[in-house]
């Protein structure tokens, strides 16, 4: 959150890698209108990551998207930006597949910035069920066990969310609101 889109409460901005525009996935008819309706608002082109000042954001929301495992979980722009946010003790949610993209935030040492900490991610048998799971280039759930993280997951599909010192982690899609709530109410009390 920071420049861009308002409302009276806050300002949202949308980064993607190299600024290329948002693939929505699962397209119905019901949300087809709404997507094709927000691709002509002026805010729908998104900035450049590569571009972003953490130092000109208060938060950073990671909504689970299936690239987040192939172009976010190996990017230095935004392990920049979350070293920053870490350093400074900056608000983070995360959620589902967008987890991963918290991968890439590591040490000078190569260690990870979120070592120690409480997480939750899609777990393996959530991803199991997906077609492509034989390809995917990361698995959470072992990256976090394996970088010196705590990781938790519920029943498959059920929503979880984790909450430790300034990082909210969501489970999956359907932890979405729960843990976005959590990242307002950690904004909230750093006012």
């Amino acid at each position: 959150m920071g420049p861009g889109h308002s409302s009276d409460v806050l300002r949202v901005s949308r980064a993607t890698p190299e600024g290329k525009t948002m693939d929505f996935v699962d397209m119905s008819e019901s949300n087809a209108r709404w997507v094709q309706d927000f691709r002509l608002k002026a805010y729908a082109s998104p900035a450049k990551l590569e571009s972003i000042d953490g130092a000109r954001y208060h938060a950073l929301l990671i909504p689970s998207c299936p690239g987040a495992l192939a172009d976010l979980a190996s990017s230095g722009s935004l392990a920049r930006i979350l070293q920053h946010f870490h350093s400074e003790s900056k608000p983070i949610c995360a959620v589902g597949h967008g987890v991963a993209a918290l991968c890439c935030a590591t040490n000078e040492d190569r260690s990870w910035v979120f070592r120690g900490y409480s997480v939750t991610g899609p777990s393996v048998y959530e991803l199991v069920r997906a077609p492509g799971f034989a390809r995917l280039p990361l698995i959470v759930e072992d990256f976090v066990k394996d970088a010196g993280a705590s990781f938790s997951a519920s029943e498959p599909d059920a929503v979880h969310v984790v909450l430790d010192r300034h990082l909210v982690t969501g489970q999956n899609a359907g932890s979405t609101v729960p843990a976005v709530q959590n990242l307002l109410f950690l904004c909230g009390s750093r006012k």
